[in-house]
């Protein structure tokens, strides 16, 4: 005990600055010792002086209140979300008794099951829902009604449900869609995949060479198309061509059309047969393809790998391609205009603008047409022709001196315009749109240089806005000078999304970075992203070309930069009655031109002509030719005049990147003097 009270007496000062003191010595002290040791202040907690004994005091009690509140909290919190997970059982319980019992109750009888049978066998594969009934008019369908037997009755719910009979492309109607909610319900597939090995977006050209493709190098893959439109690829040139020139009258409706060789074809590039249902996707054996119509992707989360639509539903992915497309640009001068103007515009892109703007042109006596470039100069002439039957006034304005000005020639563009004109085309060129505005049922446009044109309807062919709406959310670059998401040489954007067609800006190795709103490079860039979505990396190396048709007697065929505002040289000759689109797709036996031209190859030991090219003097008949597009004396586009079928060697011309110092003789190479 001495020994005790010697060392605390020692350690007594220690224990005075120090935040404890060691109880258990000072209760000894006490007991044993007469005189009481002072008890000095706790410093609990602290850092600081030493408070009073009442201050430890109070601190204890908070501290102790909060643990006890705490503690009170925490086991309050776990009562009640017990006590809600055992109702939440409960309730999933009865609810599934309460399902038992309803389809018990309403089990259909066995002949309704047949009738049923029988309907969902006639209408063959679903492959989307059909849209809002303003996206489908004037396309014909066939009601059936289902005739219940003599022995049962077919519920309320599956009478109400019309199966529509469809053209080949239009979209089906589910009957099973309609079935009231319940056992059937519960075990019926999700309307959508809720995961797409290979996820395409947008249902163009490029979105379906990308699809094919990919199902030729992995036979069993599963492909989703996503697509805004209610229409199953297609391809869109006819629009604007040979669908105007049809003796059909019912071509609205079915959507087939001649060539120019006589061969009738639709659209569609495929049946609907070709795809598989979209609820199916996960489950068929062998993969497919499957459209999702109606439907635009808004949200792209590319960490995660998903996808959201416009409906907040959500797609998962492996591979992701975006084949977007674009938008047709308008006139600012036209959007300012009002509703009114608005309601008798059309800007024409997409089926349904075909279908608005034929029936339109046989109800109203004039239409307008805003651009002098290829859609234009197309539409003019397809309406020209069929105006000399009707009596409709066309007029065809732009600001350019000729149609497609941009592209050829002075000399050839006014050529054109002639050849337009004679089309029974009133063209104004050199005309600016400064005002429209709608009075007494009649659209008026005000020029800048002060004419007016009064009008029934304007078509506004000015271009194309490339689809970028993706890029924020998923951190996607686009390009400052030419629009689009910018891709490497493999058309990729990011490690596992890829970009074709009019929104891909790429990279052209002969002549920079480009952007092309052309069919034959929709097929082509998006047959290769499919390939590299399968692990091809292959780069696009493509020269993709480019056709326009003023008819079945005038046509070109273009490929590389074909501006204007370069030099040009053009080699012409006098054309024969083979010299037309009509004779070079009787000849190639397909009426789109660039599904022969883009697997063909030059060799470049074409027969040439020993004859001497002439270049035809001002108001001659351009017949036939070829015009070379000059940048630092090389070739970087060339336009061939009514001469088909050898756009392999102006590939090669543009690719070899040489220069040349007699462009005559190169001109040789296309044979254009043969007869």
């Amino acid at each position: 005990m001495l020994k005790c009270t010697a060392m605390w007496q020692k350690l007594a000062p220690l224990a005075r600055a120090s935040s404890s003191l060691c109880r258990h010595h000072v209760r000894r002290k006490v007991l044993k010792c007469d005189k009481m040791v002072p008890v000095i202040p706790k410093a609990l907690m602290s850092s600081g002086a030493p408070g009073g004994a009442g201050d430890n005091a109070a601190y204890l009690m908070i501290v102790g209140a909060a643990f006890l509140g705490g503690g009170i909290y925490m086991y309050s919190t776990l009562s009640q979300d017990k006590k809600r997970y055992q109702d939440r059982l409960n309730e999933i319980r009865s609810r599934s008794v309460k399902l038992s019992e309803e389809a018990s109750a309403a089990e259909p009888d066995i002949h309704d099951v047949e009738e049923v049978a029988t309907v969902e066998e006639n209408t063959g594969s679903v492959l989307a829902e059909r849209g809002p009934p303003g996206q489908n008019e004037g396309v014909p369908a066939q009601e059936k009604t289902v005739t219940p037997s003599d022995s049962s009755t077919i519920s309320e719910s599956k009478v109400s449900a019309p199966v529509l009979e469809t053209t080949p492309g239009e979209l089906k109607t589910d009957p099973s869609s309609t079935e009231s909610a319940g056992a059937d319900a519960a075990v019926s597939p999700p309307e959508l995949p809720p995961h797409a090995p290979y996820l395409l977006i947008g249902g163009g050209t490029a979105a379906f060479a990308a699809a094919r493709s990919i199902r030729a190098r992995d036979p069993g893959a599963r492909v989703l198309i996503v697509t805004d439109e209610w229409d199953l690829p297609y391809m869109r040139p006819p629009l604007s061509k040979e669908l105007w020139f049809s003796d059909d009258p019912t071509v609205i409706e079915t959507l087939r059309f001649k060539q120019w060789n006589g061969k009738e074809r639709s659209i569609y590039f495929q049946p609907p047969s070709f795809y598989v249902s979209p609820q199916e996707l996960s489950e068929v054996e062998n993969g497919g393809v499957a459209v999702l119509t109606g439907k635009k992707v808004v949200h792209m989360d590319v960490r995660g790998n998903k996808v959201r639509l416009n409906d907040d539903s959500e797609i998962s992915y492996d591979k992701c391609l975006i084949a977007t497309g674009g938008e047709p640009r308008n006139l600012q001068v036209l959007e300012r205009a009002g509703a009114a103007v608005a309601q008798h515009t059309t800007l024409f892109r997409k089926i349904e603008d075909f279908r608005c703007l034929e029936k339109i042109s046989r109800e109203v006596k004039s239409i307008t047409i805003v651009g002098g470039g290829f859609l234009g100069s197309e539409l003019a002439c397809a309406l020209g022709r069929k105006a000399k039957e009707t009596g409709l006034e066309v007029i065809q304005m732009f600001p350019e001196k000729g149609n497609m000005g941009k592209v050829l020639p002075e000399y050839l563009s006014n050529w054109t315009t002639n050849k337009v004109r004679k089309e029974g085309v009133n063209v104004m060129a050199e005309a600016l749109v400064k005002h429209v505005s709608f009075q007494d049922g009649k659209v008026e446009i005000k020029l800048k240089d002060g004419r007016v044109v009064k009008t029934d309807h304007i078509v506004a062919a000015v271009g194309l806005e490339p689809s970028v709406e993706l890029a924020k959310s998923a951190g996607l670059e686009v390009d400052s000078d030419f629009g689009g998401y910018r891709v490497n040489a493999e058309l990729q954007a990011r490690s596992n999304i890829w970009v074709a067609g009019d929104a891909a800006c790429f990279y052209d190795i002969r002549l920079g970075r480009r952007r092309v709103e052309h069919h034959d490079h929709a097929v082509v860039s998006g047959r290769l992203a499919g390939e590299n979505m399968t692990g091809a990396s292959k780069p696009y190396w493509h020269q993709s070309m480019f056709w326009s048709d003023l008819g079945p007697d005038v046509g070109y065929e273009a490929i590389g930069i074909v501006d204007s505002s370069l030099p040009t040289v053009g080699v012409f000759a006098k054309a024969t009655p083979k010299d037309t689109p009509k004779a070079a797709t009787e000849e190639s036996g397909t009426g789109i031109r660039s599904e022969s031209e883009t697997e063909a190859i030059a060799s470049g030991e074409a027969a040439v002509s020993t004859s001497s090219p002439r270049i035809p003097q001002q108001g001659e008949d351009y017949g036939k030719g070829v015009i070379f597009y000059l940048r630092d004396k090389v070739v970087v586009g060339i336009i061939l005049w009514n001469v088909f079928n050898r756009m392999p060697i102006a590939r090669k011309i543009i690719k070899d990147g040489e220069e040349h110092a007699d462009l005559n003789e190169v001109a040789k190479l296309f044979n254009i003097h043969e007869d």
